[in-house]
């Protein structure tokens, strides 16, 4: 199957952040292939979102999220754990999408329910930042079906950013048990 194109990426994180929902994100480790279908992320629409990391400017951690579209931004949280999200929009208008949780085949939905978890279960590393994901080498996502419902939230963790913390940018595949975090009522 083909990797995602780069035209999906070149939309705003929002719309991504939706359309990523169901894709197949794979890793290449060796000969070894793993696969998993994308059931929760989070949209950071750009500087003037308070919750994204470009809010802070253009530095050596955010540069790539200043460029072209399609390209991995991967960056250690608590000094512990690698998050793996994919930059998205214009060149120059830093947005990405946070990857949270996927469903991997012959694992049990906790392995890869948080996006510290995902990345780990799918070896992506620090050494992934601003790999093109449109290239098909270690890591790239490929279509896959879509979830039959979809429901936003507000972000998690992210209260330090005011009234974007309450923004209902995260989303889920409704009926996946790999989703972390609170599910919305109803």
């Amino acid at each position: 199957m083909s990797a995602l194109p780069r035209d999906f990426y070149e939309r705003e994180a929002e719309a991504v952040a939706r359309a990523l929902l169901g894709t197949i994100l794979v890793t290449r480790i060796g000969k070894e292939e793993r696969r998993a279908r994308i059931v929760e992320t989070e949209a950071y629409v750009g500087e003037h979102d308070l919750a994204c990391h470009a809010a802070k400017g253009n530095t050596p951690r955010t540069r790539v999220m200043f460029g072209r579209a399609g390209h991995a931004y991967v960056y250690l949280v608590y000094g512990m754990h690698e998050l793996f999200n994919v930059v998205t929009g214009p060149d120059g208008v830093a947005q990405a999408v946070l990857v949270r949780a996927a469903e991997m085949d012959g694992m049990p939905a906790r392995h890869a329910s948080g996006p510290g978890k995902l990345a780990r279960a799918l070896g992506i590393t620090r050494e992934d930042y601003g790999r093109d994901l449109c290239a098909k080498r270690r890591v790239w996502l490929e279509p896959g079906p879509p979830p039959e419902a979809i429901a936003a939230t507000p972000r998690i963790g992210v209260d330090y950013a005011g009234e974007w913390a309450a923004a209902p940018l995260r989303f889920i595949d409704a009926s996946s048990h790999a989703v972390s975090g609170k599910r919305p009522r109803g």
